[in-house]
């Protein structure tokens, strides 16, 4: 068990990284359908970049780069182009899909050096929580304290109360002097960056691999989490770890014979997705009143 809940921890770290970044772009009222394609570019650049430095720190600043750079070029299009924000992130995905594929066919075979132990002097040897909580890798606990940042952020600064002003009306914030599409563009590429810090730590932490594919759809989960948690950080985090835990549910039944079809088992984090999609719809008018009002819309100041 304690084994499960340390990996539900280190799945759900990925997946908690990428919501939140989706997060801040939604809470100025851009969505970005690109996160797949930015996770698999900055999976292989931090990849390539721990195979050729022998640094994990650097393949994480790497994947954070990569990310940044495609959201800020997808923030450019949307914000000062104007082109269709859904439309515009689907071209992104597709792009990744493909540009992860062609630059990372030299690095399928490809080994990083080991990755050093973590633990947390004297609770590490605690039994039972020990393993399970406190010999992860840095980047989870720094998930859990941005999750909480982001709450204190968003509710109680000055700086975070213009931003959910500026997706709520963008007009307003305008009229006030703020300069909306320069702070947009900002979160935006905040926001892809989180998204590259989640697929460098797929690659090079995660699974130590690359493999074509590899983020294989937590991309889009991490946009169905936005919406599942209703644009809140902590309920990002907690929905994280249950579509991770319910990730590890699978290789856990495996190795403990359980006679289901291993595609069965392997479907279970996406048909968790769609039940979750499903209940939440049922109930529209509580979706409309969390959700950003500009998101999606274009936004152009009045000349």
């Amino acid at each position: 068990m304690d084994l499960l809940i340390a990996a539900t921890l280190n799945a759900g770290t990925v997946l908690a990284l990428a919501a939140l970044g989706l997060m801040i772009n939604e809470k100025i009222g851009v969505i970005n359908l690109g996160a797949e394609g930015m996770m698999l570019c900055a999976a292989i650049a931090g990849f390539a970049t721990v195979v050729h430095t022998g640094s994990h720190s650097a393949g994480l600043l790497a994947g954070m780069a990569a990310g940044a750079v495609m959201a800020a070029l997808f923030g450019w299009l949307v914000i000062y182009l104007h082109t269709n924000q859904y439309a515009s992130g689907l071209a992104l995905s597709i792009f990744g899909l493909g540009f992860s594929a062609y630059m990372g066919v030299d690095y399928v075979q490809s080994t990083l050096p080991a990755s050093p132990r973590y633990a947390i002097a004297l609770l590490a040897d605690l039994p039972f929580v020990g393993p399970a909580l406190f010999r992860q890798h840095p980047l989870v606990y720094l998930t859990m304290a941005l999750a909480v940042f982001l709450l204190w952020f968003y509710g109680r600064t000055r700086t975070g109360l213009l931003l959910r002003s500026i997706g709520e009306s963008p007009e307003s914030a305008h009229a006030l002097g703020y300069r909306v599409q320069a702070i947009r563009l900002l979160c935006v590429s905040i926001g892809g960056a989180l998204c590259g810090l989640a697929g460098a730590y797929l690659s090079t932490v995660y699974s130590s691999l690359w493999a074509e594919g590899m983020v294989a759809g937590r991309g889009w989960i991490a946009l169905a989490l936005t919406a599942f948690a209703t644009w809140r950080p902590l309920r990002i985090l907690v929905g994280a770890y249950l579509f991770g835990g319910v990730t590890m549910l699978q290789f856990s039944m495996q190795a403990a014979g359980v006679q289901i079809p291993s595609q069965l088992l392997s479907m279970l984090p996406y048909l968790a997705t769609i039940a979750v999609l499903v209940l939440i719809s049922r109930n529209p008018a509580w979706i409309r009143a969390n959700m950003p009002a500009s998101l999606g819309k274009p936004f152009a100041p009045p000349r």
